[in-house]
């Protein structure tokens, strides 16, 4: 059974589930006429050229971090920041999430986080002789997993579930998660201590994997100047809501692939699992998570149509982090990135006018 949860967190929203998207309103039955989607990718560029200002003032000289952010929000994906200690991770993830007038929760994962203490659960009240659930961490509209490789595999598990379906099932019950919905996690490097290695299935679920580096000794300058006496983060107001964010997935939907992009992103995920440098390719999630960033990108860029230019802009973050490489590509130094980009090189691009 089903219960949508209203009563659980602000903002819930219940629907059906269609190929691993959750519904938004009306999503699935609406034609959109050529206005109204000109209307409504308007409003996406609008917006996120606010969102991505207002996340500036905070994190440096880093627009195509943020743009990758921005990215998975609108494509409805969960974002894996992973770098060394100290570069922003955690102010990233925070400073998006301040943006969104939303309900936000933070998870600090650490070695003795329990599953319920993620997910939540069933507790017996003695007034009413019956149990009740108490709805754990996920429940928020956007979701601070810090350093969530320190958790426990057991924990980290319990995400599943919530970050593919939307849903949480205690005890035989099933609670759906608020809409928009998107987990933010931070990860130390595996070399770290006290980190255990996020499994295979835990990270095909996270749309997009980035790594912020160090700033630019100029950018380091400004944040010098800008964090030094004060946190910028206290000043930041936001400039969306959660309602305006599930309007605007609604118009990146509408964003036109056509044939042969499509082709073209399953041409890229079959070389993948065909070439001798890689030990385990991209899955079919991992196509349809790097088509439905491509028209979050398009619209991001203005546009109401995926060129091979997006596809290929998001192959390293959306695929980068599920290869699994060979012993003598890892003995080698080679990369993910840099095997993805000779992947790129031998597929054919659509021809113009595809």
């Amino acid at each position: 059974m089903t219960q949508t949860a209203e009563n659980l967190s602000r903002g819930t929203h219940s629907g059906a589930e269609m190929l691993g998207e959750r519904s938004v309103t009306d999503v699935g039955t609406r034609q959109w006429t050529d206005g109204d989607r000109a209307r409504a990718l308007e409003e996406v560029l609008e917006i996120t050229t606010s969102l991505a200002g207002a996340i500036g003032t905070v994190i440096e000289g880093k627009p195509e971090v943020i743009q990758t952010a921005l990215t998975a929000l609108l494509a409805e994906g969960h974002l894996l920041i992973e770098d060394v200690p100290g570069v922003g991770k955690t102010m990233l993830a925070k400073t998006l999430a301040r943006s969104i007038d939303c309900t936000v929760r933070r998870i600090q994962f650490t070695p003795d986080l329990l599953p319920s203490d993620v997910t939540g659960v069933s507790m017996f009240n003695q007034d009413v002789r019956a149990f009740e659930f108490r709805p754990g961490a996920i429940f928020a509209n956007v979701v601070v997993g810090d350093e969530i490789n320190r958790a426990s595999p057991k924990t980290q598990s319990a995400m599943l579930e919530c970050m593919e379906e939307g849903q949480v099932t205690v005890d035989g019950r099933t609670y759906t998660l608020p809409h928009p919905f998107i987990v933010m996690a931070t990860q130390n490097p595996l070399e770290m201590e006290g980190t255990y290695p996020l499994p295979e299935a835990q990270r095909d679920r996270f749309m997009a994997r980035l790594s912020l580096g160090y700033p630019s000794g100029r950018s380091e300058m400004d944040m010098l100047a800008s964090h030094g006496d004060h946190d910028p983060l206290h000043e930041l107001r936001p400039v969306t809501d959660a309602a305006t964010v599930s309007r605007l997935i609604h118009a990146v939907r509408s964003v036109h692939t056509s044939d042969a992009i499509r082709q073209y992103i399953v041409d890229l995920a079959t070389a993948t699992r065909d070439n001798a440098a890689i030990r385990l390719g991209v899955s079919p999630r991992a196509t349809l998570h790097l088509l439905r960033a491509a028209r979050a990108h398009a619209a991001l860029a203005g546009r109401d149509y995926v060129l091979p230019d997006d596809v290929q802009a998001l192959v390293a973050p959306v695929w980068g982090h599920r290869l699994i490489l060979t012993g003598e590509a890892v003995h080698a130094r080679r990369g993910p990135d840099e095997i993805l980009h000779g992947v790129m090189n031998r597929v054919r691009i659509p021809a113009p006018g595809f």
